[in-house]
């Protein structure tokens, strides 16, 4: 049964595995990792974790028998990184993906931004990637628009989310 958990360094082992699984660079969206981030050992990897538990977005762990599989972030500014982003960001590595655990998680985190007072929920992927986009829409995700950028096509997709009274 998957769980999503705080970001903790007692999972130091099993997030190197993943990260060794998407191979080099940073494009494990979910994880608020970046170039100048040192994780490979244990002090590096102390640190970054205690500089998520600071940072204003909101990251979970996606892990299952022990097993890191995945990350979600859930940001809440600043904006111009949001409008850009996302207020949600997923990374699964490629051999938990495919489970239905993208759609899991994603659903998770929407009642915690709810509790953020969350009206609506900005959500990006690329124009390619069609499974998270199946994903996004699965989840309720609504297309504004594929915009063209210097990456390429990025789709821009909204959920609005239910107020906690309903």
């Amino acid at each position: 049964m998957p769980e999503l958990l705080a970001p903790t360094v007692r999972l130091h082992r099993s997030w190197l595995e993943v990260h060794r699984e998407w191979g080099p660079g940073l494009h494990e969206d979910g994880f608020g990792l970046s170039a100048s981030d040192q994780v490979d050992s244990p002090a590096g990897f102390a640190a970054w974790v205690g500089s998520l538990a600071a940072d204003r977005a909101v990251y979970r762990w996606l892990v299952e028998d022990g097993q890191v599989l995945g990350g979600i972030a859930l940001r809440a500014g600043p904006a111009s990184y949001v409008r850009w982003a996302g207020h949600l960001g997923l990374g699964l590595r490629p051999t938990a993906r495919g489970r239905g655990l993208a759609s899991w998680a994603l659903r998770q985190m929407l009642p915690e931004a709810r509790r953020l007072d969350l009206r609506c929920v900005l959500l990006v992927c690329e124009g390619e990637n069609l499974a998270s986009a199946k994903t996004i829409e699965r989840a309720g995700g609504v297309l504004e628009e594929i915009r063209q950028t210097d990456h390429g096509p990025v789709r821009r997709y909204w959920i609005t989310l239910e107020s906690s009274a309903s």
